[in-house]
């Protein structure tokens, strides 16, 4: 490979299944639920936030006239993680009980207006963690892995020994991996469970789910903050892989708007759809980066100020894949498996029941 591609397509992956989370997470609440949530960078924040809070050592000295938050516990990187999709959780759920009650455009319109609140909460409250200025020094689990000397005991020593501390992200990439294939296990469980059913049966026909005594309330609440949690849980790994934060990182375009169309392409109600849409997109992103940079000259001789707008023709890109979605594919690229009982496929399907037995 070309110097440096190895690298650039490592950090390409980390970068997408953190996507993938996130757009699990959204799937939970709109796809398993129908819940209309443009608020996904307010969760995004609290994980990334909560995480480097409980993680990261409370400033002294010299250091605290610069850098400011209200505790530093140095936890564990497991903790600070669980705490991020845990504080999220719980503002979901104490946003849930009024929000909820809106049905889709108010319910969008009071989500976009939730997560607004929440960035500029991070952004003017320097006390909180350390406002409009970035955060740093957030911890990068078992870095002490390709330091030198290593902290591996025994075999792994041998095994680590030859990475080099630029070799990290590799690590960072199983880690993330793993992550993500825990989470997708966890909800393709949770989907095809009674409980995953009872969720779809609420999101198409309402009506029928009450007359049936299912506590449709209780059930949408459920749904939101399970997404939340998914969704804090993005935001915790997000910033111990990129060490340092702020309230930028979690503006609507680049931490909601991406993720639905993300969404929409791979296929809502699927979570094999949400990591393909993840991955396709952020391609797409990352792709046209590289375009822009080649249309530069020609944008400069049309007139001298556009080449400053080129990055603007990436969202336009992006915005016409969106319309393409809706007008040509509505279904995604991997449809909702309208049979997600196994049991049930079983039966419905004669072919595999009797494949299976052979």
């Amino acid at each position: 490979m070309p110097t440096g591609g190895l690298s650039y397509l490592v950090s390409f992956t980390i970068m997408a299944s953190i996507y993938a989370i996130l757009a699990l997470g959204l799937n939970t609440q709109w796809g398993f639920n129908g819940h209309l949530n443009f608020g996904i960078a307010g969760f995004f924040a609290i994980g990334a936030f909560t995480t480097a809070l409980f993680t990261t050592a409370e400033p002294t000295g010299v250091m605290a006239n610069y850098t400011q938050q209200a505790f530093g516990l140095e936890a564990p990187f497991l903790i600070g993680v669980l705490a991020g999709g845990v504080v999220s959780g719980i503002v979901a759920f104490l946003i849930a009980i009024p929000v909820l009650r809106l049905r889709m455009d108010f319910l969008a319109i009071s989500t976009i207006g939730i997560a607004e609140i929440i960035r500029l909460i991070f952004q003017n409250e320097r006390w909180l963690a350390n406002g409009p200025q970035p955060l740093r020094g957030i911890p990068r689990p078992l870095d002490c892995l390709v330091q030198e000397p290593s902290c591996a005991p025994g075999w792994l020593g041998w095994l680590f020994g030859p990475l080099e501390p630029r070799d990290y992200t590799f690590f960072y990439l199983v880690l993330i991996t793993l992550c993500l294939a825990a989470i997708y296990i966890l909800l393709e469980t949770a989907l095809r469970s009674p409980w995953g059913r009872t969720l779809r049966a609420v999101r198409d026909e309402e009506a029928s789910a009450a007359m049936n005594g299912k506590n449709l309330t209780a059930l949408r609440i459920q749904s939101f903050v399970v997404g939340a949690v998914v969704m804090g849980l993005g935001g915790a790994l997000y910033a111990h892989y990129t060490v340092t934060i702020d309230y930028s990182h979690f503006k609507p375009l680049f931490s909601t708007f991406i993720i639905w169309v993300m969404l929409m392409l791979g296929g809502s109600g699927n979570n094999k759809g949400a990591i393909l849409g993840a991955f396709i997109i952020w391609g797409v992103w990352s792709g046209t980066s590289f375009l822009t940079g080649l249309l530069e000259p020609t944008l400069a001789a049309i007139h001298p100020t556009l080449p400053d707008r080129s990055s603007y023709l990436r969202w336009m890109l992006v915005a016409i894949l969106l319309a393409g979605i809706v007008l040509f594919r509505p279904q995604g690229l991997i449809p909702e498996d309208k049979v997600v009982s196994r049991f049930l496929g079983k039966i419905s399907n004669p072919k595999r029941k009797q494949h299976s037995q052979v």
